[in-house]
């Protein structure tokens, strides 16, 4: 199947856009709407969501990943095939945090393009004919790179922000469980939390963190949203308080 994650929103015809080249140029190929709402311009954030989220969709999916505040300049578009699973979008550190965290990785910069290209809509002109084009069992229309001079050492493996929330208001972190321990607080927003295995775990209007369906650190409010009782917004820093020692970063 093709995977869309962008930040363009489900208003409006972009997304309507991209899905039209889809159908025609890989007829009868499901396209799931995973992320129409990553954080608008944060490639960043988007890097980490993008990496927890993959994980649960088998090898041969390929995910058309669009975050691009830099469309139109110098950045190059890219493909990459990571434990199996097909990337296409910007190379502007979209697949930094995927990239990183696999086995096996193979990187193309993309050279091909199309007879009409706009300047600002290269999710639909260049990026979706690549995607139907792989879904179909092609190969990258561009020229193999060695990974290791795509990825910055400066990248941080965890993410200790807050990177996404969702319509309940349920904030997700850049941390993933094997950052934390049950044990271990979190503060946000001047507030200290303590871990809940779920929700019914504690009283109706009580905040606390737990760790989301896809393995990463959250938090939430029991019938309410965290993001209006707390105040948090995508960007806020989050703060782990270990059990047997002081505040980390």
């Amino acid at each position: 199947m093709i995977v869309l994650c962008t930040d363009f929103g489900n208003d409006g015809p972009y997304i309507g856009q991209m899905k039209a080249v889809l159908f025609r140029a890989a007829p009868g190929m499901p396209v799931v709407d995973l992320f129409a709402d990553l954080p608008a311009f944060d490639i960043e954030a988007a890097a980490h969501l993008l990496a927890a989220y993959a994980v649960g969709f088998p090898r041969g999916d390929v995910f058309l990943a669009v975050v691009d505040p830099g469309v139109g300049t110098a950045r190059s578009p890219a493909a990459v095939l990571a434990d199996g699973r097909w990337f296409v979008g910007p190379d502007n550190g979209l697949f930094q945090v995927v990239a990183a965290r696999a086995r096996h990785v193979r990187w193309w910069e993309i050279t091909w393009r199309p007879p009409v290209l706009s300047a600002t809509f290269h999710g639909r002109d260049l990026f979706a004919p690549i995607a139907a084009r792989l879904a179909c069992g092609g190969e990258p229309p561009g020229v193999e790179v060695a990974p290791a001079r795509r990825l910055s050492p400066d990248w941080p493996a965890e993410l200790p922000r807050i990177v996404y929330c969702d319509r309940f208001g349920n904030a997700m972190t850049g941390l993933r469980r094997r950052s934390i321990s049950a044990a271990d607080a979190i503060t946000v927003a001047g507030r200290r939390l303590a871990h809940a295995a779920t929700f019914g775990a504690v009283p109706a209007g009580a905040a606390f963190w737990y760790v989301n369906a896809n393995g990463l650190v959250e938090i939430a409010v029991n019938r309410g949203s965290a993001a209006n009782r707390l105040g948090l917004r995508v960007g806020d820093p989050v703060h782990v308080v270990r059990a047997d020692a002081g505040t980390t970063p």
